[in-house]
């Protein structure tokens, strides 16, 4: 079953209103005293149905947690769509301008983003469905820039997030930013972190594999669980990510 709503996020695109899905598990309505984790995903609009994804293809996640009866709450909210780099902005830890690909400049916005996601959406969603609200429940994940604001969040609020599914994460934004950020982090013993990477994206990248190594070396430097994934024939799309999700939902639902 999901579930769509409306709201609005004010401190980037004030009263503008946005769609949220929320995907409840099989057995929500006939297990009423059961609660369930929540996994937070960015880029809501490619989650679920591929008549909303941006490139006509979507995530398929509401299949594959019916298929595989997975106990898990997931709350998927559109990006933002303004021409001028909303995304980019919204979804960066760090300021960037370096013209060329990626455009720019667009202003660092992710803190601005996790305060919203957690003083705003999280109290929203736990108020109306059966949510386990404490850390070892609340879960993020993205890919692309999404992947970033999953590292971001997991590192940045540990205290709110206990796990994450990062996919084709952007990294290249600010590398050397991304791997300060990570050995100033503290994340707790019992983090737990899914990260993958295309082999095909590689191949159009080529400082991307080892930007990859440095992000994982990082990572496992701070001592969290840390399940890397390098994809063989994956590329940066929905479908590819979609494949996934047998290596990435498990690794955030282990021992839950």
């Amino acid at each position: 079953m999901i579930k769509k709503r409306t709201l609005t996020y004010p401190c980037y695109t004030g009263q503008e209103k946005r769609r949220v899905y929320i995907y409840l598990p099989r057995g929500y309505d006939s297990q009423p005293s059961r609660r369930y984790p929540v996994l937070y995903m960015f880029d809501g609009q490619n989650v679920f149905f591929d008549d909303n994804a941006t490139y006509g293809k979507s995530w398929g996640v509401g299949r594959y947690l019916n298929y595989t009866k997975t106990p898990l709450i997931v709350v998927a909210l559109e990006c933002n769509t303004h021409p001028d780099n909303g995304r980019l902005s919204e979804y960066s830890p760090f300021y960037y301008n370096p013209g060329g690909e990626w455009g720019g400049p667009y202003e660092a916005r992710a803190e601005e983003t996790m305060q919203w996601y957690i003083h705003n959406l999280k109290p929203y969603i736990d108020k109306r469905f059966r949510t386990l609200t404490d850390r070892e429940h609340t879960f993020i994940g993205g890919s692309s820039m999404g992947g970033l604001m999953s590292l971001y969040g997991v590192l940045c609020h540990n205290e709110v997030f206990s796990r994450a599914a990062s996919f084709s994460p952007t990294m290249d934004v600010d590398a050397d930013a991304l791997v300060a950020l990570i050995e100033a982090s503290s994340p707790a013993p019992d983090t737990v972190i899914y990260m993958d990477y295309g082999m095909k994206e590689f191949e159009y990248e080529p400082w991307s594999p080892a930007n990859f190594t440095r992000v994982a070396n990082a990572l496992m430097q701070k001592g969290v669980i840390l399940s890397t994934r390098l994809v063989p024939n994956g590329d940066h799309s929905e479908a590819s990510w979609e494949r996934q999700l047998p290596f990435a939902i498990p690794t955030i639902m282990y021992g839950i």
